[in-house]
């Protein structure tokens, strides 16, 4: 029961009381909140990552904030209708939906006949664990994005210094002398993929920038990460990207993500690995192309170069994507005369060496998108194929005709007529893949125009992408039957 009293006007001073008691009341309520919230922030980053965490942190505050959600809604009726996403992993939609898990690509996350389906949180969940386990732990470069440093990896070398090439993950200590001239001594392993071969033409094989892990990629729409220890080669995970038949995958600088084209979209794909989510990029604000197919990720880590038609260069910023905000931007472009053949960076990152099919070698500065200089490469009457040494000295132009043509870098900025140093023959056919080893030593050369097509090795049919190890321990490429075959430089100490 309840006792109507006289209205009163309180006066200034029980206002003053009321208000003080009250902030007092909200300043306890936050500190108590505060103290729950550093808690699970502490959790997050021992089972996540720090930067997962402050990922969270970041969207907990912008749901706080009515302004940005507002403006967030906006975007979103302003956006086109999406292109169908990744086979499991689609953003825009409840966590709590039900994937089928007898999917090919999906059963080997299964613990039982009783998860056959399983929500899309728990499935992404579920992606994280078994990679930081094929990982032994999550990789440094997943920790508050924090890099190896010399002391670390004297420490792993340390711990295992008996079988550090073939049992460790991460970065190793390269301490090979130099190479000798004559016969290069190499010894055929266990096919890189072979816990899981492509169903398809394989387009891409790239070993991870600090770890040990191996990433393939192919026409089956699929991209797949294994652990090379030249023995197994156990699988880590593979991702099915529906209906995207992959022409060429890349790991970011740090190798915290994959990027991967296809043959025909605009669209391309971002792959976390850590969060294990599949992120589909279907704008790119000022791209006036048909399809995004051939890309290079700049040494910076901050861009990809994209490759267009007649003759255009395009440069994207990477900024870091929300699940909303998936627009990326153009931010300059470069025009030469004809088609784009191949493009190499210079090991700053601050110039970019591309030849076009007329045979015609560019050399661009990249802040400015000023061509520094420009030359025929000698003898030749289409172009197929470029590269850079890592060490900053040579640059290699390969042509139609199957002769590679070596340069040097230096050269080719101060001279119209630079003369190769080296003109290698040894291909008969097109020379459409070149690649350095890490250490400037060795150029790896293939054509996928015919079977046994690569200058370093038979049996490996028609070869389409080339890579070495991260210190040359081990050589793979992709080729037309599905297969990464994999080689270990028995020269090189290091993986």
């Amino acid at each position: 029961m309840t006792t109507r009293r006289k209205r009163t006007t309180p006066s200034a001073d029980v206002y003053a009381e009321e208000e003080a008691a009250a902030r007092r009341t909200n300043v306890n309520s936050l500190a108590v909140l505060g103290a729950h919230e550093r808690a699970v922030r502490h959790l997050e980053e021992l089972v996540l990552g720090a930067v997962h965490a402050q990922d969270e942190e970041e969207e907990r505050k912008s749901r706080d904030d009515d302004d940005d959600e507002e403006e967030e809604e906006t975007l979103d009726r302003l956006q086109p209708p999406p292109i169908k996403r990744a086979a499991w992993i689609d953003e825009d939609d409840e966590l709590d939906e039900e994937v089928d898990m007898k999917h090919r690509f999906r059963s080997d996350l299964m613990r039982g006949d009783a998860e056959s389906t399983m929500t899309k949180q728990k499935l992404q969940q579920r992606m994280r664990e078994q990679f930081q386990k094929s990982m032994g732990g999550a990789p440094s470069w997943a920790i508050g994005g924090r890099k190896l440093t010399t002391d670390d990896e004297e420490e792993e070398e340390e711990e295992d210094k008996d079988d550090d090439l073939l049992r460790r993950t991460g970065t190793l200590v390269a301490s090979s002398d130099v190479l000798p001239s004559g016969v290069l001594k190499m010894k055929k392993c266990l096919h890189a993929n072979a816990a899981r071969p492509s169903e398809d033409r394989l387009t891409s094989v790239q070993f991870h920038p600090t770890a040990q892990v191996v990433m393939t990629a192919g026409l089956d729409c699929s991209l797949s990460l294994f652990q090379v220890d030249g023995k197994t080669n156990a699988k880590i995970q593979s991702v099915h990207l529906d209906r995207f038949p992959v022409h060429k995958a890349c790991f970011s600088r740090h190798g915290d993500t994959v990027i991967a084209t296809s043959l025909k979209n605009k669209m391309f794909y971002v792959y976390d690995m850590m969060e294990g989510r599949v992120t589909p990029v279907h704008t790119v604000r000022g791209l006036n192309e048909a399809r995004v197919k051939e890309f290079s990720v700049c040494p910076d880590g901050g861009a990809l170069l994209l490759t267009g038609s007649r003759g255009y260069l395009h440069t994207l910023t990477l900024k870091p994507m929300s699940v909303r905000a998936q627009t990326k931007e153009v931010v300059s472009s470069m025009k030469m005369n004809g088609d784009v053949s191949g493009v190499a960076f210079s090991r700053d990152g601050s110039k970019v060496f591309a030849n076009s099919e007329e045979g015609e070698v560019y050399v661009w500065d990249v802040r400015s998108s000023r061509c520094l200089s420009k030359f025929a490469d000698d003898g030749c009457v289409r172009a197929t194929s470029i590269a850079t040494s890592p060490n900053g000295q040579y640059l290699a132009c390969g042509s139609q005709a199957g002769v590679v043509n070596v340069y040097l870098q230096e050269a080719c900025l101060n001279s119209a007529s630079p003369r190769p140093l080296k003109a290698m023959m040894n291909l008969l056919t097109s020379a459409t893949s070149l690649t350095f080893n890490p250490t400037s030593e060795i150029l790896a050369m293939a054509s996928r125009a015919e079977d046994e097509g690569v200058r370093l090795r038979k049996s490996v049919h028609r070869a389409s992408c080339l890579h070495f190890s991260p210190h040359s321990g081990f050589f793979s490429l992709a080729n037309n039957k599905g297969h990464a075959p994999l080689f270990r430089l028995l020269h090189y100490t290091s993986f």
